[in-house]
């Protein structure tokens, strides 16, 4: 996602595993702090493969590097020797006049990004500070470390930094280092296990079942059936618990009949809160005298009792706009270009406190009470009201930020996921404790009852996309590197959470799964498949009891930089395409009308292009030409496709802080030229599904190297 304060992410990052340690020091003489650990010898720079970057020497082991691009690098001298197995901290002390927004390690050669590990931002400091990161893992991992292999560093992204650099070296861990890598490795087999499990359960076959779970106002009914000898229970799995780590449930209820019916009270004090058990899912268990079996699958409640009768609102058309806010101008868009969708980021974390505060909106959940600030609420509700009022339908995309970006620390504590890594833009909910999941909880409440209501008075939010790419999770959703299957048991309960929720104000809520275009290969070596991943989504539903979600698809072309995405050699028209890019949308089309992947096997599931566009290399007439042609392209293929319900325009206005792309409908608002202004894709997108499309769209045909539209559109069996 690009939302508009943030830098993209699609010039792929292969991250580091599970946690980046980096050890910044504030002190300023680093030399008192030097661990008592063997040092090799120090490292120095490859002056002539320096790139968009100025290396000057200053002195034994001590350099000035300044930025002149927005991709600046240089290697170190390679490896005269083999490095010592057990040198793994990479370290150096550092002065910056500016923020550093990641430091990329390449181990070397070859160059890759399937080869590299990406930190967490370095600090601009005026006095020396230390800077180490443990390559343990990826040396060992990578076979790196022989005579002739060398590193290479990437300085962040911008231009204009002077950073002074000493005693680049690479050493030994120290007693505390050694255990954070202990802490890592206990970590990952912890995972690998609770993955084991996970998968166990997803294949088991169960004789006993949940067949319904109904939530109502005050009471929750679930029906179900159990065969066998011995003693069972139903049992209740809360969000901030794993099913398959429990050995005894202690919230049970006697079942004394093999076919049952049971009403219980929907709301309990539990944990010093006013629990919703509308958000628990419900096993049935053998009772032991150690531990307690599981004999069928746990089932969430399958209808939850609206206190309102929202009506439901579908898109008039199909064109829509990506990050939309009332406060980024060019409002008379929403009119010239037909707008009939839009996506709004929401992240609740830039304006949530526990605490009272002057000017806040107060709300209470779970009989705590929580605050919002007035001030940006009303911004929200402002965007919200826009959309409102020109029939707009609106997906909220929920952001958790992390700790460090909260406008409350104290809420970045209980809601930045205990695995978190530094790489992470934004954080996977933290759902492992009663009081980060009734923070939570409260957020999307407050969330759903101010914007769910039959009023609108402050705007409506109608579906819900639940965080950001998750196949791209280390960068975007983190809780660190997880194996698939543990990552994907979180974000289900994210899901589910948010659904169960919503639904009780607007019973028409959807809630969408969101994913780059990746498909059955993953756009980093630590990232996922999305086809994986839904696949897994898929097993939930079949095990734990289905719900309406919907899929939020990002298929930009191969290269987000290349909008000719006609030639992209990774889409392919296959169900093991690489990729579904713009070129291939056939295959997302034909997914989605498969009846196995239709809700309860019958609805088709709603499915949004939600972030989408194509680039222009520059502002010259040949690259914005191109940029338009990537779009009608795209959308000659994308009209015939009714699998697919809406296509958003992101990012709306060029971004600054996008890495370089200009992939908006407008140029950059302070472009010197023409600020803000249209670009020639803008009267394009205007045109679309217009009585003038043919004729506007017509001039690109000889861009794109076609005398008919039928050419680019794929007619063949897709398999």
């Amino acid at each position: 996602m690009k939302s508009e304060c943030m830098t993209y992410k699609t010039i792929i990052l292969s991250l580091f595993l599970t946690t980046c340690f980096s050890f910044l020091s504030c002190k300023d003489d680093p030399a008192a702090q030097t661990p008592s650990v063997v040092v090799s010898s120090y490292l120095s720079f490859q002056s002539s493969s320096a790139n968009q970057l100025q290396v000057t020497a200053k002195g034994s082991s001590q350099y000035e590097l300044k930025t002149t691009g927005e991709d600046p690098y240089v290697s170190l001298a390679p490896l005269s020797v083999a490095n010592p197995s057990g040198n793994v901290v990479f370290t150096f002390d550092y002065q910056s006049t500016k923020d550093i927004s990641s430091l990329q390690v390449f181990f070397a050669s070859p160059v890759s990004e399937d080869r590299s590990l990406k930190t967490g931002i370095i600090l601009a400091s005026a006095s020396w500070k230390t800077f180490s990161v443990d390559l343990g893992a990826d040396i060992k991992k990578l076979d790196w470390g022989n005579s002739g292999n060398y590193l290479r560093l990437d300085f962040g992204n911008q231009g204009g930094v002077v950073i002074q650099i000493r005693n680049i070296q690479l050493r030994v861990r120290n007693a505390s280092e050694e255990a954070l890598a202990k802490a890592r490795e206990d970590l990952i087999a912890s995972d690998l296990l609770l993955e084991s499990n996970i998968r166990k359960y997803l294949a088991a076959n169960y004789t006993s079942q949940i067949t319904e779970v109904k939530a109502g106002v005050s009471a929750i009914t679930i029906k179900g059936s159990y065969s066998g000898d011995g003693t069972f229970s139903l049992c209740e799995v809360t969000p901030f618990e794993h099913l398959t780590q429990i050995t005894k449930f202690q919230n049970v209820t006697a079942l004394n009949s093999s076919s049952f019916s049971i009403d219980i009270a929907r709301f309990v004090v539990r944990n010093g809160f006013k629990y919703d058990r509308g958000l628990s899912k419900w096993v049935i268990a053998k009772t032991g005298t150690s531990s307690d079996e599981v004999v069928a699958h746990a089932r969430y409640a399958d209808q939850i009792v609206s206190v309102q009768n929202l009506p439901a609102q579908k898109p008039t058309g199909r064109k829509g706009l990506g990050g939309y806010s009332a406060g980024r101008g060019f409002q008379t868009d929403l009119d010239d270009l037909h707008v009939s969708s839009a996506t709004v980021n929401v992240a609740f974390t830039e304006f949530m406190y526990l605490n009272p505060r002057a000017n806040a909106i107060e709300h209470t959940y779970g009989d705590k009470t929580y605050y919002f600030d007035k001030v940006r609420v009303e911004a929200l509700d402002k965007t919200l009201q826009t959309t409102q009022s020109k029939n707009i339908v609106v997906a909220a995309i929920i952001l958790v930020q992390k700790a460090s970006q909260c406008a409350d620390p104290e809420v970045g504590k209980l809601l930045q996921h205990p695995d978190f890594t530094s790489e992470g833009i934004y954080t996977m909910p933290n759902m492992t404790t009663p009081a980060s999941l009734n923070c939570y909880s409260a957020a999307l409440d407050f969330l759903a009852n101010r914007y769910c209501r039959n009023d609108n008075s402050y705007g409506r939010i109608h579906h819900w996309i639940m965080h950001n790419e998750v196949d791209a999770g280390l960068s975007w959703t983190n809780m660190g590197e997880k194996p698939m299957l543990v990552y994907m048991d979180t974000y289900v309960k994210s899901m589910r959470l948010c659904y169960n929720i919503v639904r009780k104000y607007d019973e028409n809520s959807e809630i969408f799964a969101s994913f780059t275009h990746s498909w059955a290969a993953a756009v980093g070596t630590k990232y996922y498949a999305t086809k994986d991943m839904l696949k897994a989504l898929q097993d939930y539903c079949n095990t734990e009891g289905d719900f309406q979600w919907a899929l939020a698809y990002h298929p930009y072309p191969e290269n987000l930089f290349e909008p000719k995405t006609w030639n992209d050699a990774k889409a392919t028209f296959s169900q093991n395409t690489s990729l579904i890019t713009f070129k291939n949308l056939e295959v997302l089309n034909a997914w989605i009308r498969k009846p196995e992947n239709k809700y309860k096997g019958i609805v088709k599931r709603t499915l949004w292009l939600s972030e989408n566009g194509t680039n222009s290399k520059t502002y010259g007439d040949q690259d914005l030409k191109e940029q338009a042609a990537g779009f009608a392209y795209t959308w000659k293929k994308f009209k015939v496709l009714d699998g697919i319900d809406a296509f958003q325009w992101h990012n709306w206005i060029d971004n600054r802080l996008e890495d370089g792309l200009r992939i908006g409908l407008r140029r950059f608002p302070d472009d010197q030229t023409d600020p803000g202004g249209r670009k020639p894709v803008w009267f394009t997108y205007q045109a679309a599904d217009t009585d003038q499309e043919d004729s506007a769209f017509e001039t690109y045909k000889s861009v794109i190297g076609i005398s008919n539209w039928d050419e680019v559109r794929y007619t063949g069996v897709i398999q």
